[in-house]
């Protein structure tokens, strides 16, 4: 049987208070370790490594793979090398060596992200981004040293690499993040590298027989007027009404199947980079033209979905055979300026695994942290029935709530009082949580928590809901992050994040929050996963005991806590040594 599973490996990035380009070298900073990792605020159960910059599993023999981007001299970008850890749960991680490091002219200076693919042997094949002595971008292939050992200690770079280069035709310097491939129905393998012609993002096609020579397709897979595309992803979802559950992953292998076949559509995502973030869209796949196209509902441009709506980057999706998910991993980028990532001691996290898969309507992805985070609760507070009326809030208290999983739902008295929507603010989510803050009165809403804030509540992160109406009997739904508030330094970045929520607020009358709060991350899914937003916070007051979470209803319309939930989280295994 031909397996497909993938790997995820996160792309090089590198973020500042303003945008910069991505792969930035600073040879300055690169080598200078870490002053000292600031413990109060390093994250306990969200995946990163001792110090130092990171940016991104392949599942075999029992075991997740991660391999990800990794500075092992510094907390800024620059003397990348692949780390790898593995897990049997996706949640305590153990080190390994590092898997991949530049060791031949077609990587001596730099190994970027890839992906992985299971050849019908069996054999786990990594595809990755080298940088030759020309400064190149080219993609490379290496192979386990010995496939009995499960870690998948060592791995071998073939001497006929590089396998593919950038012809004439291709930007040598856009030319990266090869995804993992898949096998069609006339035995040749495909898969996809980002790339941009002057500001046109392309999905380059590829195919192979061998997994040796590949060959550039006549036509490009996708493309799009959205900048560089990096890190693309191209795969399968079940849709409702098929044999099997739609929230189920689709292995690519599965394809040959032609009922199978008939019952998924495929989802294309890009990373962006000219403004750091993702969209998706979902489509039909013509496997004999080896096209891709979106269905119409899906905006192919900048203002389509979103993953996630903040600090979220470089993901990638892989199919995990032992519970037949889709699970995404992304990465948790960072905003503040390089020697602010020097003195904090590391630059970027992951975020917790999320299963993935297409709603029922088929409008848009659903995400929701995998189902083993859940082995981490512990000491567990519960509010339920309890009305907060506008311009009040309460103080949820009996635990701790740094590093905490808390579940809420919201029910709402009443939607007449909801403000007028301008369709402008469509297209721009962000523009107007930054406009209506958390701070800035409502009709219905702004209504959420209040976390990661301290007694006196001058220091506060807010994650909240606000409804405008469009019409007598429609209504719009915004979510937001909003950090302004989280820390007395200034200087620190702190935009507010935003994305809508797809939900018919008129009919429910409710809807649900669910927030992973983690010491300097705060990661939130509205209405049972249908918008997500991940926000990096760094307060200065509100830590370890002192970091509070509170209820706050700051809008003219009463609401009502139906039903709150809130558990401490355990520290795992954090990637301790072997």
């Amino acid at each position: 049987m031909r397996t497909a599973a993938a790997l995820l490996i996160v792309t090089l990035i590198c973020w500042a208070a303003l945008v910069r380009a991505s792969h930035i070298v600073y040879p300055e900073l690169q080598s200078l370790e870490a002053k000292e990792v600031d413990k109060e605020l390093r994250t306990g159960y969200h995946f990163q490594p001792p110090k130092h910059w990171i940016n991104g599993p392949m599942y075999y023999k029992g075991l997740y793979h991660l391999f990800y981007q990794y500075n092992p001299k510094g907390a800024v970008w620059g003397n990348i090398i692949w780390a790898h850890s593995v897990s049997t749960d996706l949640i305590d991680w153990v080190a390994l060596e590092p898997a991949i490091y530049p060791s031949k002219p077609f990587d001596v200076k730099g190994c970027w992200s890839g992906s992985a693919t299971v050849l019908p042997s069996g054999m786990p094949v990594i595809m990755y981004t080298g940088i030759d002595p020309r400064e190149r971008q080219v993609q490379n292939v290496a192979y386990p040293a010995n496939l009995s050992d499960p870690f998948l200690r060592q791995w071998i770079k073939p001497t006929y690499n590089p396998i593919i280069f950038p012809d004439e035709g291709i930007n040598a310097s856009a030319f990266r993040d090869p995804t993992t491939a898949w096998y069609g129905p006339d035995g040749h393998w495909r898969l996809i590298v980002g790339s941009k012609e002057y500001m046109r993002g392309i999905a380059i096609l590829y195919r192979s027989r061998d997994f040796k020579i590949w060959v550039k397709a006549h036509h490009s897979l996708h493309a799009g007027d959205t900048g560089m595309w990096e890190c693309p992803d191209f795969y399968p979802v079940a849709v409702a009404g098929g044999s099997r559950p739609h929230r189920s992953g689709v292995d690519t292998t599965e394809l040959h199947n032609r009922t199978v076949a008939e019952e998924v559509k495929y989802v294309l995502k890009v990373s962006l980079d000219l403004t750091r973030y993702e969209y998706y869209t979902v489509g039909t796949y013509d496997h004999g033209k080896d096209r891709y196209t979106p269905d119409p509902l899906f905006p192919d441009n900048d203002y389509g979905l979103r993953y996630d709506y903040g600090d979220f980057y470089a993901s990638k999706t892989f199919f995990d055979p032992a519970k037949k998910r889709r699970v995404l991993w992304g990465w948790a980028n960072e905003s503040d300026t390089v020697p602010d990532d020097r003195q904090k001691g590391w630059a970027g996290i992951q975020a917790i695994p999320r299963k993935i898969f297409l709603s029922r309507s088929g409008r848009q992805l659903i995400q929701w942290p995998v189902e083993e985070i859940k082995s981490l609760r512990g000491n567990h507070v519960n509010v339920s029935n309890k009305a907060v009326k506008s311009g009040n809030y309460f103080k949820v208290t009996g635990f701790k709530s740094v590093q905490s999983d808390v579940e809420a739902a919201f029910a709402i008295k009443n939607l007449d009082k909801a403000e007028k929507f301008d369709p402008a603010w469509r297209t721009d989510a962000q523009g107007l949580c930054k406009k209506l803050n958390s701070h800035v009165k409502g009709g219905v809403g702004p209504f959420g928590l209040w976390l990661l804030a301290s007694d006196d509540l001058k220091e506060r992160t807010a994650v909240f809901f606000r409804v405008f109406k469009t019409n007598d009997t429609n209504y719009v739904v915004l979510m937001c992050n909003d950090p302004t508030r989280s820390s007395y330094e200034s200087k620190i970045y702190r935009p507010t994040f935003a994305g809508f929520v797809n939900i018919d607020i008129a009919k429910t009358k409710k809807i649900a929050l669910r927030t992973l709060i983690d010491h300097s991350v705060v990661e939130s899914f509205g209405a049972g996963g249908k918008t997500c937003i991940l926000t990096r916070v760094y307060p200065r007051k509100a830590i370890g005991d002192d970091a509070q979470l509170f209820v706050f209803n700051n809008g003219e319309s009463e609401i009502k806590v139906t039903n709150l939930h809130a558990w401490e989280m355990k520290t795992p295994t954090m990637n301790q040594p072997e």
